[in-house]
């Protein structure tokens, strides 16, 4: 079952979009390393408007909020390390976090967080000018709409006249 923690609203709840949710045990592996370059003192002075007010206010040395933090993040990283379970830890780790950032804060860290995931699913690779124009031509001949399909289509086929071959 997923685990899923909302986002409590310190300004006003919106009537309408997608509600913020925190933390999700399935994004920690990406998650965790952002949290840890976002919650440093040194962000509160460039983004202001992503943290709570008050802690703008607080000496950069004597932030509580963020020595608090730190062992908490800490620990859920250890934990996810050993396989260990993180769920109770991990909902303390999110109240943590909705007293430390402020609303607009929070979906920018959502928004930051969902485009590194859609990194994490693509890949690269380089061909040469000559395979992409073959590849374009079989995409318009077969009437593919993306070299996804084109290629995955291609593979499939070589599968199924290997598979010919065998038998």
């Amino acid at each position: 079952m997923d685990y899923k923690q909302a986002w409590v609203y310190q300004g006003e709840t919106p009537k309408a979009g997608r509600k913020l949710l925190l933390l999700e045990l399935d994004e920690l592996i990406i998650a965790l390393p952002l949290i840890f370059r976002l919650i440093h003192p040194d962000e509160i002075i460039k983004r202001p408007n992503w943290f709570l007010a008050e802690l703008s206010k607080v000496d950069v040395n004597h932030n509580s909020k963020y020595i608090d933090l730190v062992p908490q993040l800490q620990k859920v990283t250890q934990l996810r390390k050993e396989s260990a379970s993180v769920k109770p830890l991990l909902h303390i780790l999110n109240e943590s976090l909705n007293q430390y950032f402020s609303d607009y804060g929070w979906r920018m860290v959502r928004k930051e967080l969902s485009q590194k995931k859609k990194r994490q699913k693509k890949s690269h690779i380089e061909l040469s000018k000559d395979i992409i124009s073959k590849l374009k031509l079989y995409m318009e001949e077969e009437k593919f709409e993306s070299f996804d399909q084109a290629i995955d289509n291609l593979i499939t086929e070589a599968k199924f006249k290997n598979d010919e071959v065998v038998t």
